[in-house]
């Protein structure tokens, strides 16, 4: 486990070539080699390019080498919204929604994100990091080398800490990179109800300043929606957040619109997420202020809502990325392929914007695209190879996984059995 591999004769390598979000018609453009190869040494991408031409300058006795022949090779997947740390599960609440109560009907009683906070506060740790760790296996199987995991199912001190350390235990002990987002104000409990104002004191008093001081996160989100954190909550808590270090994201406009994007872009978050009642005013905002348009179109599915506008946003050259939403309320699931195809099905997202939007726009929504999200020279080695000769057999493939290696810093950490 050195960090060195080459990859060579790979039907295509598809580099996503770039270090920063790729907006509109640009992420039409994934910058393929035909016959290509990639060389990691040390965990960090050295060469790229045609295999005859990079090879030349590389004594392969030294490196790992996967010959891909007739099969493509990407840059790993980015899973940039996620809650991936959690206690319990919601399978009954999947059967009201199907009978047609609403995901708002089912949190007013006592279900939805309260549900899971109780389960969540009575795990132990040991108890959420196998549980993550398994999640994360599965996620490493679709070809998911970084992810994004939220905290918000403990909405008190001491729970809404344990997600964050259990996050940070994991990023130490498993391949997938683990950036960790502080979502207190995921939901109030019915201690605060219709004291929403007092529960964001008690955040920006009590439990924000601990986390920031132990570095437990490195960004600060929060559920703008009706019914949860208005837009002047959610830009009190975001300020003072900005103030202790912390990056932005915003949970916007998913249910209702209440002007999230515009806050989105008022504040210059990194990334609003969800945005299916989105404006196109808030949209555009988005666009001319570069922050990433995160679509989770898995949570509209589950919830048979009607998908964002993902098609609109690329037109007014917005940076669109995809991500899962994997929680076990609205959206259970870690499948890229799945994520993959309802984008390019229901959404009218082309393939290649679909591969941009879980590569580098990806790495942007974490605010990474300097070191991954690309088969750049001087990014992390993170590289997937798939079982067939193009990337638009992802898609094709529907639901089933494509992916039959994935390379972690260089070294190879997911063979397909």
């Amino acid at each position: 486990m050195n960090g060195n591999i080459i990859i060579k004769n790979a039907s295509q390598l598809v580099t996503c070539s770039g270090f920063e979000a790729r907006q509109g018609k640009d992420m039409s453009d994934l910058k393929i080699i035909n016959d290509g190869a990639v060389v990691i040494e040390e965990g960090i991408i050295r060469a790229v390019g045609k295999s005859g031409d990079v090879l030349s300058d590389f004594n392969e006795s030294r490196f790992e080498v996967i010959d891909a022949c007739g099969k493509a090779v990407l840059p790993g997947f980015v899973d940039s919204h996620t809650h991936f740390v959690f206690g319990g599960y919601r399978a009954e609440e999947f059967s009201w929604r199907l009978r047609g109560d609403s995901y708002m009907e089912i949190m007013e009683r006592g279900g939805g994100i309260i549900n899971t906070v109780l389960a969540t506060r009575e795990a132990g740790k040991d108890e959420l990091i196998e549980a993550g760790r398994k999640r994360l296996d599965s996620m490493l199987s679709f070809g998911v080398t970084t992810v994004e995991g939220k905290s918000g199912y403990g909405l008190d001190y001491d729970t809404e800490l344990k997600q964050l350390e259990v996050m940070a235990d994991l990023n130490n002990t498993h391949p997938i990179d683990i950036v960790r987002t502080f979502l207190g104000a995921h939901a109030v409990t019915k201690d605060y109800k219709g004291r929403e104002d007092a529960y964001i004191d008690y955040l920006i008093e009590n439990v924000m300043p601990e986390v920031a001081k132990r570095k437990l996160a490195e960004f600060c989100d929060i559920f703008c929606e009706k019914n949860v954190f208005s837009v002047e909550q959610s830009r009190r808590l975001l300020g003072q957040a900005r103030d202790m270090g912390f990056k932005l994201k915003i949970h916007a406009d998913e249910i209702v619109q209440m002007g999230g994007a515009e806050l989105a872009a008022e504040l210059s978050a990194i990334s609003a997420d969800h945005l299916l009642q989105a404006s196109e005013k808030g949209i555009r905002d988005m666009a001319k202020k570069g922050v990433v348009a995160t679509l989770l179109p898995g949570t509209a599915f589950s919830l048979r809502e009607p998908y964002a506008k993902g098609r609109y946003m690329i037109d007014n050259n917005c940076a669109v990325a995809l991500a899962t939403d994997l929680n076990p309320g609205s959206c259970f699931t870690e499948s890229i392929p799945l994520i993959f195809a309802l984008a390019v099905l229901y959404m009218d997202i082309t393939i290649e914007e679909a591969v941009t939007a879980l590569t580098i726009n990806g790495a942007a929504a974490i605010d990474r695209a300097d070191t991954i999200g690309s088969i750049d020279v001087g990014k992390k080695g993170d590289v997937i190879v798939l079982e067939f000769p193009s990337y638009k057999y992802i898609p094709y493939h529907i639901g089933m996984s494509t992916v039959e290696k994935v390379v972690k810093d260089g070294n190879l950490v997911y063979e397909k059995e």
